[in-house]
């Protein structure tokens, strides 16, 4: 297939396979139709049918060339089936989510504090306590696996749950699992409110690439007994905004909330494997 796609890649390439689509044709006409010299276009030709894209034949001093209509099917159904899975990719509504949301936050983003007081409201049950969900967010073994949009993955992590306690968030492309690749993005900030199983507060601030803050974001986090879970309402509040920070507020609602869904997944994934140690051991 890489052969094939390499073939058809080049112009004139793709020039003579139009023109062999109509009909056998023969290197001299080719070359007249394709307004290239033949020597070139015998070349070109030669390609093809290594790769399988077309077949010769001589005919007197002629030779002539004859397209493969199942080397083209193959290269469509391949196609096809890549369209179907970008169809289906979960991530593709959110890439384009994204990015309008950035022309927009880049077109008001004109002068320092364009984005304060600007609120995100969130609100999420959990399958597990509110006990075991205050160690999901508190703890940075568990923190760790959910407190990142999807597509990256904490790299360095600090979080000191006690009033005044630092927070160090760094993340990577979620596929550079080696840590080969730059850091994508840190974040530091300060714990403000810390009532185990009640109520967290903190805030944070992402940096920008020279070391100067895009902006801070003032988190809150309520728990509330719900039975047998637990109902999460976040409050995200937006201070100190800088002109750079455009692309980081345009990602907060739909960056968040993946986390905070992450971390439902997270819980009750948790809270499903204790309940089958609980009867393992029963």
């Amino acid at each position: 297939m890489d052969a094939l796609l390499a073939a058809l890649a080049d112009p004139v390439r793709w020039r003579l396979v139009t023109l062999l689509a109509e009909r056998p044709r023969a290197v001299g006409v080719l070359a007249r139709l394709a307004d290239a010299r033949q020597p070139q276009t015998t070349k070109h030709l030669q390609t093809l049918e290594r790769a399988g894209v077309v077949v010769s034949q001589r005919s007197g001093q002629r030779r002539v060339y004859a397209l493969r209509p199942e080397a083209l099917r193959e290269v469509a159904a391949t196609l096809s089936a890549l369209a179907a899975t970008a169809d289906h990719a979960p991530s593709l509504e959110t890439f384009a989510r994204y990015g309008a949301t950035m022309d927009d936050e880049r077109e008001a983003a004109r002068a320092a504090g364009w984005a304060d007081g600007r609120t995100f409201g969130f609100t999420r049950a959990l399958a597990a306590t509110p006990d075991v969900v205050w160690r999901h967010l508190t703890e940075a073994a568990l923190l760790a696996r959910w407190w990142t949009p999807d597509d990256l993955r904490v790299s360095e992590l600090v979080f000191e749950a006690r009033p005044g306690g630092l927070i160090v968030q760094e993340y990577r492309d979620a596929e550079d699992v080696d840590a080969s690749g730059e850091v994508v993005g840190r974040a530091e900030g300060r714990v403000v409110e810390a009532r185990p199983a009640e109520r967290l507060a903190y805030r944070l601030s992402p940096v920008l690439p020279d070391g100067s803050v895009a902006f801070t974001a003032h988190v809150d986090l309520d728990l509330r007994p719900d039975g047998a879970g637990t109902t999460l309402d976040v409050r995200f509040r937006v201070s100190d905004s800088t002109v750079g920070s455009a692309d980081f507020v345009a990602g907060i609602e739909i960056g968040f909330g993946q986390s905070l869904d992450t971390l439902v997944a997270t819980v009750a994934g948790t809270h499903q494997n204790d309940t089958d140690t609980d009867r393992s051991t029963s």
